[in-house]
């Protein structure tokens, strides 16, 4: 079984000062993936589909990237394709899905990154369709809910596996059997979520998903699935004489660079089963890390607001977002920043629509939120000493 010392030692930079508590933003990189990319540089540093050694090794790497890949979705590689963004992905995949019919709907998340929003935005105004909005009915629930906005003429239906601001897991493969109940396609954006469970897209029911790696402790670049059934209406975008037959050539576009591709092994290595050993230590210390503090600030109500659910569980991520009253959250992050190591950030987090239309943190005196968001390598240790650090720079302003 995984020990927390053996874990922290697996990452170069956890060994200097800083206290990493901006894990959602983008988490620490593995030393093994950081050796992988320099070894690429060194040994292999050319274009692949040659018969000389060097692009021979290229080539192998690239094609272990998608095994691997394919491998962590549970998902054929024919139907992944890495980009340089999850951003990017879900944009290129709005303009290479065959048409609907006009009129027909787009419902998408206030609650959502805007990286599943824009691209179906635009798609709409593009094909004449129609867009519904989800709004959650409350900022701590799941986007259950949502279904009831699925009508006969519903189309396409994109949610987040996990909320980036909120931390909450919604149930996707209940919202995939409702939408394709009415004829529906289902686009996921699991960015928040892959770096905290297992992904099978086969038993989540996506048609598409998407998640970045460099969240996963790994490179820079993101992952696209398209499953079988939509594979079809995805309309190639790369050059007349690409072969069509895999998501890589309809949408590749060269845009994945090689040596941060080839670097994606390691993490699937590190990460090992679903079910293993490594999987089921990280559930238990995600729990463990993020109780102490949502419990401290539920102790607190008078002076935090939680937005989230208020408890640790299995339907939330280690991602803690709160507003401290009378203080704005630039100011809360930047007094913790003077006199301790603790980095985390404040704002919107590419949630605008959520963090202002529903939570109202945006605008008016308002800056967003202040997040904290953790991840196994995190330990019980950091976050007490952070709850210490946040109580004194709140309760100094208290005493004046």
């Amino acid at each position: 079984m995984p020990d927390i010392t053996t874990i922290r030692a697996a990452f170069p930079s956890l060994s200097t000062p800083q206290v990493f508590f901006d894990n959602a933003g983008g988490s620490q990189t593995l030393g093994t993936v950081i050796s992988s990319v320099t070894s690429h540089y060194t040994t292999s540093n050319v274009q692949l589909g040659a018969s000389y050694p060097a692009s021979q090794r290229a080539t192998a790497g690239y094609t272990a990237a998608f095994d691997s890949a394919a491998r962590y979705l549970n998902c054929p590689s024919s139907r992944i394709v890495f980009g340089p963004s999850s951003t990017q992905l879900l944009r290129n995949l709005s303009h290479a899905l065959l048409p609907f019919e006009p009129g027909d709907e787009v419902v998408v998340s206030l609650a959502d990154h805007e990286s599943n929003i824009s691209p179906w935005i635009d798609l709409v105004a593009r094909q004449s369709l129609v867009v519904r909005w989800h709004r959650p009915s409350s900022p701590a629930s799941d986007a259950g809910d949502i279904t009831s906005l699925f009508t006969a003429r519903t189309r396409l239906v994109a949610v987040t596996h996990a909320s980036n601001i909120l931390g909450t897991v919604n149930p996707i493969r209940r919202i995939a059997d409702a939408a394709h109940a009415v004829g529906a396609l289902l686009a996921v954006d699991g960015v928040a979520y892959a770096p905290y469970g297992p992904i099978d897209v086969r038993e989540l029911g996506a048609d598409f998903y998407v998640f970045s790696w460099y969240k996963v402790f790994g490179p820079h670049i993101a992952t696209l699935y398209v499953s079988d059934a939509v594979f079809p209406r995805v309309r190639s975008l790369g050059h007349y004489f690409h072969p069509t037959d895999t998501l890589d050539g309809k949408l590749g576009l060269a845009a994945a660079s090689y040596e941060l591709l080839q670097a994606v092994p390691p993490v699937v290595d590190y990460l090992g089963a679903p079910d293993g050993e490594m999987r089921r230590w990280m559930a238990v210390q995600h729990l463990e890390v993020t109780a102490p503090l949502l419990v401290y600030l539920a102790a607190n109500e008078k002076r935090y607001t939680v937005h989230g659910k208020p408890e640790a569980g299995p339907d939330r991520t280690p991602v803690v977002s709160f507003s401290v009253k009378g203080w704005s959250s630039k100011a809360v992050v930047e007094a913790i920043g003077e006199v301790s190591d603790f980095g985390l950030k404040w704002g919107h987090f590419y949630c605008p629509r959520l963090v202002g239309d529903i939570l109202g943190l945006l605008g008016e005196g308002h800056d967003g939120v202040v997040r904290v968001s953790l991840t196994h390598y995190n330990t019980v240790e950091e976050v007490e000493s952070f709850i210490k650090v946040l109580d004194s720079v709140v309760s100094s302003r208290d005493s004046v």
